[in-house]
């Protein structure tokens, strides 16, 4: 893949003088890194956290959180927790969100209120990568809930998942530059390309494991370093967004 690998030396292998001391500081000033990991480690190394909402509607402003999917991994992609937790959106599920997620008022009576379940849920994402696949919809949801929640915060320093300037990994951006010749890169599509067992798929626990271990999947086809991968997905991000955006002006 283009841009996957770094280079500290010519196709000869010659070593060009202070090549790897540049590189290592352009790494270290790529916008959206977690300063929890050095831009240099292997993001495989670094425990991450997948993230999955189940919402009312797709408006972050307007809609809710029904549904909080978190499933942590460690380094060689152990799971070490995986929890799904119901919350009160505070106004009724509308029918069309219903029928993608089957999740009822019924079932959300007696369930806690978004502000209830954020001490749990920085547990669940403290010191660890986020991760989400179409991120930028989940990062969406995730810091307007926390907006609105402002006052339920606790003191200090917030996960990484909730402040503003760290970007999450995307697996959906890599799938689309590593499964250009696949006709679908949903999430489903994607977990049959490679394997995957889609248990109870559009809820939020499901996917989110489903996510994390696409995300390994890709992973031998990604840069290996954190810095780098921030950095390409940036950039392919944009790529995919215009080329987006230029589809649907036909």
């Amino acid at each position: 893949m283009r841009g996957g690998h770094l280079q500290t030396c010519f196709p000869t292998g010659r070593h060009y003088p202070g090549i790897a001391d540049l590189i290592a500081q352009a790494i270290r000033s790529v916008p959206g890194l977690c300063v929890e990991f050095e831009p240099g480690r292997q993001w495989t190394e670094v425990p991450f956290v997948v993230i999955d909402f189940e919402t009312t509607g797709t408006n972050p402003e307007e809609d809710r959180i029904l549904e909080i999917g978190a499933v942590g991994f460690d380094a060689g992609g152990r799971v070490t927790f995986k929890e799904g937790l119901l919350v009160d959106p505070g106004i009724p599920v509308p029918e069309e969100a219903r029928a993608v997620h089957g999740i009822t008022d019924e079932e959300l009576e007696g369930a806690p209120r978004f502000p209830e379940v954020l001490p749990k849920l920085i547990e669940l994402l403290e010191g660890r990568l986020p991760v989400a696949y179409n991120a930028s919809f989940d990062r969406s949801f995730l810091h307007a809930e926390v907006k609105r929640a402002a006052s339920a915060l606790p003191g200090g320093e917030l996960p990484p998942a909730m402040r503003d300037d760290v970007v999450w990994v995307d697996p959906l951006v890599w799938a689309r530059e590593i499964l250009k010749d696949q006709k679908s890169r949903k999430l489903g599509d994607v977990c049959s390309h490679f394997g995957i067992p889609l248990e109870q798929a559009h809820r939020a626990a499901g996917d989110a494991e489903a996510t994390g271990r696409v995300l390994l999947a890709l992973a031998p086809q990604m840069p290996a370093v954190y810095g780098e991968l921030v950095r390409l997905q940036t950039r392919y991000a944009a790529f995919q967004e215009a080329e987006l955006t230029r589809w649907k002006r036909f």
